[in-house]
């Protein structure tokens, strides 16, 4: 589960994200990727976030370590940016981050070499189940360090929670958007990838990861529930009832693959 470091030092904003992530140092010497809590969609873009990199871990997939970022407001005083120095304010406290992959390049899918049907399934079988939007070739949201492939920025994903209305039905979509994933060509083994995403996310996985979500971003105004452990209590519900709909999005990817080939 992701440790804590303290932000010592803001090294340069990344516009290419609507949400203005950044480069810090941190007091472990280390550099990473900030996705600031006062930004954009705020705590719940880092609650998919984390759960979504926990959960491609568990199934094998590359993610940058994740770790959470106590953040001093100060640490932007000097920074002549007005809008830096407003998010920085409001993004007080635990935030998330992901390693910096230096030199790292985003996936192409022209250009780059073509994932394995093992690899390419099994993303598409995990971005199904997380409901991710935001892997197309538009966006791949994945890069290229030293000939592989890490999955980066899974703030979009687990959309239901930004609206819990008949949350628990919404569980068992069959994730249309799906026929929109950039590795769906080369994605020939959905069937073997849905059975391994059934077997790994057990439980007790999923009780884990939850776990480490911080309390504080759970329990903002905007918050449905009345207690964190309430919160916590839905996501868990979620992910699980989300593993009874895996024949049915492994169905629903399959059919997609099919009009494209």
């Amino acid at each position: 589960m992701p440790r804590t470091v303290t932000a010592t030092r803001y090294v340069t904003p990344l516009r290419e994200g609507g949400s203005l992530p950044a480069i810090i140092e941190a007091d472990d010497a280390g550099l990473y990727v900030v996705k600031f809590r006062g930004a954009g969609q705020g705590a719940k873009a880092l609650v998919a976030e984390l759960i979504a990199g926990e959960l491609a871990r568990e199934l094998g997939l590359r993610v940058p370590e994740l770790v959470l970022v106590e953040l001093d407001p100060a640490l932007g005083r000097n920074e002549p940016d007005s809008e830096i120095r407003e998010l920085l304010k409001a993004s007080a406290g635990l935030n998330l981050a992901l390693d910096y992959l230096p030199a790292s390049v985003t996936f192409d899918p022209v250009a780059d070499p073509a994932p394995t049907a093992a690899e390419a399934s099994g993303i598409v079988a995990f971005d199904a189940y997380i409901t991710n939007v935001d892997r197309t070739p538009r966006n791949p949201n994945m890069l290229t360090w030293h000939r592989n492939l890490w999955l980066i920025d899974h703030g979009a994903s687990l959309y239901f929670h930004h609206s819990w209305d008949d949350w628990e039905a919404r569980s068992q979509g069959r994730f249309a958007p799906i026929k929109d994933h950039v590795l769906l060509p080369w994605a020939t083994a959905l069937t073997e990838a849905g059975k391994h995403l059934g077997a790994r996310i057990t439980r007790e996985v999923v009780e884990r990861i939850v776990g480490a979500i911080p309390e504080a971003w759970l329990t903002s105004t905007e918050s449905p529930f009345p207690t964190a452990e309430a919160h916590r209590a839905a996501y868990t519900t979620w992910l699980l009832r989300r593993l009874e709909a895996v024949p049915a999005f492994i169905e629903e990817a399959d059919r997609a693959r099919a009009q494209l080939v």
